[in-house]
């Protein structure tokens, strides 16, 4: 591929069960790191108080859903229930050809979409340290009885064996740690040589003209 072909921003998806603590260290980067944005999903369910519509997601009747994948808007998408999910491709790519770096929290199935459409892109899962550590985050979300957290229990644990599909793996033991190996990822990625010759492309050229 040569270097005029190459977008400058990097699609980060990160893929975690829940309980990992993925969306809080996503926060964190996003806070830390300059030039890089969430996607925000398309959602055909409705809003719950606290939330922003644009912010936590763009809140679309099913008839504009349905219009949008007709149009094959979606680089994934999803039915959970009796609602559907979906991210924007030309959002993404727009901000990708203007040099964003973009993250998509999504699921293993949403990331294995998302391979399929976008090979170049960075997949990242995050584990939690001990099945001891899973359940007692998954247990302090509320008041949920044990036979609740024991179904959440093994649907973290199906969906962890899907960790060897990412490119990096990062434990969230501890939050600094799993943060810091985030942001290393994030500039590791930045300077490969395919983003950095698209990047200073101009500089490159300088340098390598002939001079008289």
């Amino acid at each position: 591929m040569s270097t005029s072909e190459v977008t400058s921003g990097t699609l980060f998806v990160i893929s975690a069960p829940s309980g990992a603590g993925k969306t809080s260290l996503v926060q964190a980067l996003l806070e830390q790191t300059d030039n890089l944005k969430v996607s925000v999903s398309h959602t055909t369910r409705a809003i719950r108080p606290g939330e922003i519509d644009g912010v936590d997601y763009h809140f679309v009747a099913e008839e504009t859903f349905q219009a949008m994948l007709e149009r094959a808007d979606f680089l994934e998408q999803a039915r959970v229930f009796d609602n559907f999910y979906g991210t924007s491709q030309p959002w993404v790519e727009e901000q990708l050809a203007a040099g964003c770096d973009i993250i998509l929290e999504i699921d293993w199935q949403g990331a294995q979409q998302i391979r399929h459409l976008k090979p170049d892109c960075v997949c990242i899962f995050i584990l939690p340290p001990s099945r001891e550590t899973l359940h007692e985050r998954l247990t302090n979300r509320g008041q949920d009885d044990e036979s609740i957290i024991a179904g959440r229990m093994a649907k973290a644990i199906s969906e962890m064996s899907h960790y060897g599909e990412a490119d990096f793996l990062v434990i969230n033991d501890h939050f600094d740690t799993a943060l810091a190996e985030l942001q290393t990822i994030v500039r590791c990625q930045r300077l490969r040589q395919d983003p950095q010759a698209h990047r200073y492309r101009e500089l490159i050229t300088d340098l390598l003209s002939e001079q008289n």
